[in-house]
């Protein structure tokens, strides 16, 4: 028989009265001690130093928490941005205007449409941003820096923008056109926008400065 059985049956036989009220105190008694043994324990937990030598407790760390070295290595990323930025906005510091520009020089003698001649604009713009990209970068970088100005102009034939292809070409400038594929309104081969730069606008005015905006 255990202890317990043996007090109960004690008080049982001398005090039958008390054994209801030992027997929720004791009921009671053992839930508080649950009860403080699991705060203890989580507040033994809360409070063990975190560098504790060996300790082998995780630490997780919040997402946007980073830590010395990356915080250190992400500064001297940006001083190093910044000093190149310096660099290739010389020509623009304080100004705040822009000093670049693309321009799209478009056919008017093919009949297009204003859909079609949006279209092949934007064709012009993309093949032109992409030969941008790979030659003069650091102009890209300026010329988009401030709104990524684009001119519409127009000329009255083939000729006329081959010829002002060239020109920009000798110049160092950017310039490409746009054959179109003849799926619709004109035929295939046509050639239907020339975009010049992105490029300083003094240098592209001295190309198309002659031309009215379309």
């Amino acid at each position: 028989m255990s202890p317990l059985h043996s007090i109960l049956d004690t008080l049982s036989r001398g005090h039958p009265q008390l054994v209801i009220p030992c027997l929720c105190a004791g009921l009671a008694g053992v839930a508080a001690g649950a009860v403080a043994q699991r705060v203890w324990t989580k507040r033994q937990v809360h409070l063990r130093p975190t560098s504790e030598p060996g300790s082998k407790d995780i630490l997780l760390q919040p997402q946007d928490a980073r830590s010395g070295s990356e915080l250190e290595s992400e500064s001297e990323g940006d001083e190093d941005s910044e000093e190149e930025g310096d660099e290739e906005s010389s020509d623009d510091e304080g100004s705040g205007q822009r000093h670049h520009k693309m321009v799209l020089v478009v056919r008017t003698d093919l009949g297009m449409g204003k859909g079609k001649m949006a279209a092949q604009c934007c064709h012009a713009a993309v093949a032109a941003i992409s030969t941008a990209r790979r030659r003069t970068p650091a102009v890209l970088r300026r010329y988009t820096r401030y709104g990524a100005a684009k001119v519409a102009l127009k000329c009255g034939s083939e000729k006329e923008l081959l010829d002002l292809h060239s020109k920009a070409r000798a110049a160092g400038l950017v310039a490409e056109y746009i054959e179109d594929a003849g799926r619709t309104q004109i035929p295939e081969g046509s050639r239907t926008v020339l975009a010049i730069g992105p490029a300083p606008i003094g240098d592209v005015d001295s190309i198309t400065g002659h031309l009215k905006l379309l």
